[in-house]
């Protein structure tokens, strides 16, 4: 059973139906996934983990030589040849769920708690319903009901920082604007701050010129106790964990494109003023300990939440579920389920550690506050030069 019906889970479900085991994936949300989410990178892992899975790859996003960045005047000041596959969360979150057996997905249906037995797990589930699986794989996010269950201490740590995200159409470019920024990955470095854009897909993975959507992510410290509770709060005055983009206070969206008048490139402003309804991401690090609890596996944001400057979301998520998938491929008694998810863990903990390491060196300069070893980060991490060579590379986990 596979708790999540989101991208980890998806991975792990068709891993673990390849590997002969029989799989249900829960999902909590009633409404279909699909929508969510903004422009992802396509890591070479994640693509490979895709045509294992029998996915075609071919059109799986727009595809870049060259990441460039600007100085405040709209200059640019230096390339780097970085080629990628850039896409959108739902064009994988879609080619997986198609991938999935609709029978054996079942949406609406969210987990309350589980119990292990001697050779299972009982989940229970909100609806009152109970299910017996020989294995229960915790693929359910950052707020993880299965990782809360097993490790009831451990919470997401806020970085100092948030994201506000957009998408916007192409055909919303001037002619201009859309030569200068629309075919490779740039940033703009505003002090203790970082912007960035590149295309990805359109509506329905539309890959023609004129139908895709440029991807805006731009990074602003907010101190937890004060800014950061400040953007949560909605008109109404309830403080949300994550709000909803209509839910965003009209006076901070206003205080964001102020930000962007004063701060940023002609060209980024022009982005700016084009995007209609912005998303707003608090930003957060999470680091389990562990990542087996007898039949119980963890994996993906269930484990470890990286911030994004690394891009390693969904590729790690796959290879979470290729290792379990791996260890759990050649069971052939009940008794072997524990060592193998025991396997998985040594094999996985390691990796996931590495990430959370690198992305919070680069995302030091951002925070509100800093230590003397984060101000040290920052001094490596926050230039011009590495900014371009660091960002949303995986290279580091093969140094």
């Amino acid at each position: 059973m596979v708790v999540g019906g989101s991208m980890s889970g998806l991975l792990a479900g068709l891993l673990l139906r390849r590997a002969g085991w029989e799989v249900e994936i829960f999902e909590r949300v009633e409404s279909e996934l699909a929508g969510r989410g903004a422009g992802i990178v396509a890591q070479p892992d994640l693509i490979e983990t895709l045509r294992r899975i029998g996915i075609d790859t071919t059109d799986l996003g727009v595809e870049i030589t060259t990441r460039k960045i600007l100085d405040a005047s709209g200059r640019l000041v230096s390339t780097l040849a970085c080629p990628q596959v850039l896409t959108a969360w739902e064009r994988v979150y879609r080619a997986l769920r198609d991938a999935f057996p609709a029978p054996h997905y079942h949406r609406g249906r969210g987990v309350r708690g589980v119990e292990q037995a001697a050779h299972s797990v009982r989940v229970h589930l909100e609806d009152g319903g109970t299910i017996e699986s020989e294995l229960v794989v915790g693929a359910d996010g950052l707020r993880s009901t299965i990782r809360q269950q097993c490790l009831p201490h451990l919470a997401p740590l806020y970085a100092g920082y948030v994201a506000w995200r957009a998408l916007i159409p192409e055909a919303a470019f001037a002619p201009a604007i859309h030569h200068e920024l629309f075919g490779c990955m740039t940033f703009y470095l505003p002090p203790g701050e970082q912007f960035l854009g590149y295309p990805v897909a359109g509506p329905d993975n539309d890959l023609r010129p004129g139908h895709r959507r440029y991807n805006v992510v731009w990074y602003r410290p907010a101190e937890e106790d004060s800014e950061l509770k400040r953007l949560l709060t909605d008109e109404g005055g309830t403080t949300h964990v994550s709000i909803p983009p209509p839910l965003i206070r009209r006076d901070a969206i206003a205080a964001m494109r102020a930000g962007a008048e004063q701060l940023l490139p002609p060209q980024f402003r022009a982005v700016v003023r084009m995007i209609e309804e912005p998303m707003l991401q608090p930003i957060y690090d999470l680091q389990t300990p562990r990542m087996a609890f007898g039949r119980i596996a963890i994996i993906g944001d269930a484990a470890f939440v990286a911030r994004p400057h690394v891009a390693a979301g969904v590729a790690k998520a796959a290879d979470d579920a290729a290792a379990l998938a791996a260890e759990v491929q050649t069971i052939v008694a009940a008794s072997e389920v524990e060592p193998a998810l025991l396997r998985f863990e040594a094999a996985r903990l390691p990796v996931g550690r590495r990430i959370i390491e690198r992305a919070r060196h680069l995302g030091a300069y951002l925070q509100a506050s800093q230590t003397s070893e984060e101000r040290a980060r920052s001094q490596r991490h926050g230039i011009p030069e590495a900014v371009l060579a660091e960002t949303a590379v995986l290279d580091f986990l093969r140094a």
